[in-house]
């Protein structure tokens, strides 16, 4: 399951500490699952088995588009990795798992806390080596990830500016007017 608890408190926000990529050419015998399939979609990868409905909700909110009709083929920018043996994956697993190479800026983690959630918050993974803060992560709602993911992957916004918009709870609902 992944936590936003146990990194520095920033301006009320729970932040992982910053993770190193791992450095060398990776192997399956590294970790006890596959590697993270390398895609040109964002991946959003499912953690958290406990209820299908609300999986199918997550995916269902993530393929809509937000009520200006922004991307409207969104779901086809997106793929979805429903596999058990990812189950409670923590951070650290997780960045050990992204292949080298990995040309997406983010990762986007359906846990517990999506699933549980009445908003359902997905967790947001900065993927991008050159940040500083790699490995850094904030919720985001599921609405929000076409603007998220389009600015990131364009170069015209940086993980940063998303995760430090995000409100006390450490959700990203949007930019305030």
């Amino acid at each position: 399951m992944i936590s936003l608890a146990g990194g520095s408190n920033i301006r009320g926000r729970q932040l992982v500490e910053r993770l190193e990529p791992r450095n060398g050419p990776r192997t399956k015998k590294d970790t006890p699952m596959n590697m993270l399939p390398a895609t040109e979609a964002m991946l959003v990868l499912r953690t958290d088995f406990s209820d299908q409905d609300a999986w199918e909700a997550v995916r269902a909110a993530i393929g809509e588009p937000d009520e200006d009709g922004f991307l409207e083929d969104y779901d086809h920018l997106v793929e979805f990795l429903d596999d058990a043996s990812y189950r409670d994956v923590s951070l650290e697993q997780i960045l050990a798992l992204i292949p080298d190479g990995y040309r997406h800026p983010i990762l986007v983690v359906v846990d517990k806390t999506t699933i549980t959630s009445v908003e359902m918050p997905v967790v947001l993974v900065d993927l991008n080596e050159l940040n500083e803060e790699y490995g850094r992560t904030f919720r985001a709602l599921p609405g929000e990830l076409p603007l998220i993911e389009v600015n990131l992957s364009i170069g015209n916004m940086d993980f940063f500016e998303f995760a430090d918009s995000a409100d006390d709870d450490g959700v990203f609902r949007g930019f305030s007017d």
